[in-house]
This record gives structure tokens, C-alpha cells and sequence, in this order.
């Protein structure tokens, strides 16, 4: 039996009933695996029937129809020589009759009659027939079938369908984010050559998988995760060059603990969207920065923002976290702030560092990375009652520096500022 080692972000004591828990979770999986694959097949095959069924019964009324076309083209002419030739045979009757009757008369009703003879006769060709067709150009219908088709067929048919019990790709690793979790997955099967890969994704309470992702990355974040609910994720694979799909991997349960983000509704200047995890500056005029609705930002978490559109640039822009939301500025470009402008820029506590990151644009993901360094007061924190590592990425470029905050604080705000509209960004 071969086992799939699954590393998860909790640790655990991994002991005896670890052991046992850990085996009586692969029995459902295999008896739900193989009734599913029951099913697929007995319905795969029905419509199959069905499809070959119909394809039969259209094939055989053409034939039909090919049949009818030909016997009705092929008779009507017969049918009009022989009428022509039975409608010449009865007039040539009633003219030998009326003769007959010509000769039997008196003389004078005698003469009357052989001269309407006479008149008729010449005007009636008894001598000219329809031309009857060479035996030549008689069709003789019969139906031409290839028996060989029923030994192709049934190739075809022993051939067709296969069931895999080894699939060539497993979820790897389940990483939960503020309403999101990251699902990477990895090849177990070192001899097949992946194309693309295909994620889905249910609540557990559902039946029914759906796609998230289709592409040739290893990892993905599903986001509109609801905190505490139990999610079921699975993986297949393409090969290359080819268009059907692998078998699934073995489904893999994961939740996020974690509050989703949510920047402040109601803020003027900014649309946002249904789980407002969405912020959108639109036309109206803003009246500074837009923050998290909570703080809910916590150290040694990564926070990520990815910009879905862009618009007109400003170097006041700013995203990025603060100790607390502060009104009356219209940036995070103040004390007590760390942030990146659209242009790359970086600003901590107000001061433009002198590394800068590339310029955002529309794709561009920035993330945060924050480690707390001291706790409490110390000499050497020059004032501050916090240190914090930071860590800010860009379009495959980092930066990294101290923050030093007044006071100690358990978590932080999020927030973002523009003053054209047009830029849309996700938060997560």
C-alpha cells in the first residue's frame, strides 16, 4: 500500500491513534472514490448506448430514404412507357372495331363511316412505340454492408474506458489565509509530464465540486472562504499533449481559522464589493485613506494585496499598515505607517526609503511580511517600545528594514489611498 505524506500548518504529536485516525480516513475515501467511479461509468455507458442508438436509427433512415428515392426515379418512367403502350394497344381496338362496323353498314352509311375511318387512321401512329430501357439500365437494388464494421466497433469497445487507481498528482499542502486558503499540490508519479492542472473545490456540506483553477501552476489561494466552515479540495492533471483529464487525487479537508479582511464600508470615494474584501475608487471625490474595518492584521502573517486594475498614477498614492487609523490625511505616507506608492516607492514613518520597488501595475501582488523584532522598552530601540521586522514584495523584488512604533500594539490596520480613480485592489 503506498502512503501520501500531506504536510499540514498545525503541528501535531504524531503517535498510535494518529496512526489509526490517519488509516480510518482513507476507508471513505476509497469506498466513496469507487462508488463515484460506479457511477460515472454506468452513466458514461448508458449515453453511449443512447448516442450510438440514435446514430444507428439516423443512419438507417437515410438509407431508407436513399432506397425510396431510387425505386420512385427509376419506376415512373417505366410507368409512363407501359400506360403509353396500354393507351395505344385500346385505341388501336376501337379503331379496328369502328372498322368492322364501317364494313358491315349500308352503302351509303358504309361510305360515311370509312372515310371517319380513314381520317382517324391516318391520323393514329400504331406503329410508333416507347423505347423500353436495356436490361443494362434496369436498376437492381441491394444493400452493401461491411460486417468488418462490427469487429472494429467492438475493438473500440474492449478498448475504450480504463480505471486508474494511482493518480499522477496529490494536494500537497493546505496553508489557511484571512478568508482564503493555499492549495499547492505536487506529481507523485515522476513519469508523467503535466500540462495543466485542474483545482476544485466544495463546502463539505455540498455534493457538488466546482472549478477554482486551470493552469500550469502548483499552488493557488481560494479566496471567499468562510472562516470555520470545512472545505474538500482536489487536483487532476493534463498530460502533455494530450486532452483528457488524470484521475482526481485523494480529497483533502481544510479551513480557515482566520477573519477575512474587509476595508470600511460606507467610505466616500471607494466602491466596494459583496464580502468587501474589494476596494474600487471610483469618480467621487475621496476624502483620504481607506482602511481595514478592523484591525486584523496580525505579525507573522503575510498580507497580500493584488492590484486587479489600474488608474492614472499620483506619487501620494499609498498601500500598506498602520498602528491605528488616523483621519485628516490623505495617505499612509504619515508617522506610524509603512507603505509602497503606485511608482515603487517606499515610505516608513513618513521618510522615503532610499531602495524602491517597481512601479505597480495592473497583475502586480504586493505583500507584507511583519516579525516582530523587541518587545517592551529597551536603550537600544532608540525610543520606540516595538521593533518590527518588515518585509515588502513586489514584482519579484523585496525590501526589508525596521519599523520602530511608539507602543506596543497586538495587531494592525490596512489601508489604501488614490486620488484618480480607476484602481481596484484585493486584499487578503
Amino acid at each position: 500500500m503506498h502512503f501520501l505524506c500531506v504536510r499540514c500548518p498545525l503541528k501535531r504529536e504524531i503517535g498510535p491513534h494518529w496512526y489509526s485516525a490517519r488509516l480510518q480516513n482513507f476507508l471513505p475515501v476509497i469506498k466513496e472514490s469507487a462508488s463515484q467511479t460506479r457511477d460515472v461509468l454506468k452513466q458514461h455507458f448508458n449515453d453511449l448506448k443512447g448516442t450510438l442508438g440514435k446514430l444507428l436509427d439516423e443512419r438507417l433512415v437515410t438509407l431508407l430514404q436513399e432506397v425510396d428515392t431510387i425505386e420512385q426515379e427509376t419506376i415512373k418512367p417505366l410507368d409512363d412507357c407501359q400506360k403509353l403502350i396500354e393507351h395505344g394497344v385500346n385505341t388501336a381496338a376501337d379503331l379496328v372495331q369502328e372498322g368492322e362496323i364501317a364494313i358491315l353498314g349500308g352503302v351509303g352509311e358504309q361510305n360515311e363511316k370509312l372515310w371517319s375511318f380513314t381520317k382517324k387512321a391516318s391520323h393514329i401512329q400504331l406503329d410508333s412505340l416507347p423505347e423500353v430501357p436495356l436490361l443494362v439500365d434496369v436498376p437492381c437494388l441491394s444493400a452493401q454492408l461491411d460486417d468488418s464494421i462490427l469487429n472494429i466497433v467492438k475493438d473500440h469497445i474492449f478498448k475504450h474506458g480504463t480505471v486508474a487507481s494511482r493518480p499522477p498528482v496529490q494536494i500537497e499542502e493546505l496553508i489557511e489565509k484571512p478568508g482564503g486558503i493555499i492549495v499547492r499540490w505536487c506529481k507523485v508519479d515522476d513519469d508523467f509530464t503535466a500540462q495543466d492542472y485542474r483545482l476544485q473545490f466544495r463546502k463539505c456540506t455540498s455534493s457538488h465540486f466546482e472549478d477554482v483553477y486551470v493552469g500550469s501552476e502548483t499552488e493557488f489561494i481560494v479566496l471567499h472562504i468562510d472562516p470555520n466552515v470545512d472545505y474538500q479540495f482536489r487536483v487532476c492533471a493534463r498530460g502533455d499533449g494530450r486532452q483528457e483529464w488524470s484521475p482526481w487525487s485523494v480529497p483533502q479537508i481544510g479551513h480557515s481559522t482566520l477573519v477575512p479582511h474587509e476595508w470600511t464600508a460606507g467610505f466616500e470615494g471607494y466602491s466596494l464589493s459583496s464580502r468587501r474584501n474589494i476596494a474600487l475608487r471610483n469618480d467621487a471625490e475621496s476624502s483620504g485613506v481607506l482602511y481595514s474595518s478592523a484591525p486584523t492584521y496580525f505579525c507573522g502573517q503575510t498580507l497580500t494585496f493584488r492590484v486587479e486594475t489600474v488608474g492614472q498614477p499620483d506619487r501620494r498614492d499609498s498601500i500598506g499598515v498602520c498602528a491605528e487609523k488616523q483621519n485628516g490625511y490623505d495617505s499612509l505616507q504619515r508617522d506610524q505607517a509603512v507603505c509602497i506608492s503606485t511608482n515603487g516607492a517606499v515610505f516608513v514613518n513618513g521618510k522615503e526609503m532610499t531602495n524602491q520597488l517597481p512601479a505597480v501595475t495592473s497583475g502586480s501582488t504586493v505583500t507584507f511580511d511583519i516579525e516582530a523584532v523587541t518587545l517592551g522598552s529597551s536603550n537600544n530601540n532608540e525610543g520606540g517600545n516595538i521593533k518590527l521586522r518588515v518585509t515588502i514584495s513586489s514584482n519579484n523584488r523585496e525590501v526589508v528594514f525596521d519599523w520602530l512604533l511608539d507602543q506596543s500594539c497586538g495587531s494592525l490596520y490596512f489601508g489604501c489611498s488614490f486620488f484618480y480613480p480607476g484602481w481596484k485592489v484585493l486584499v487578503f
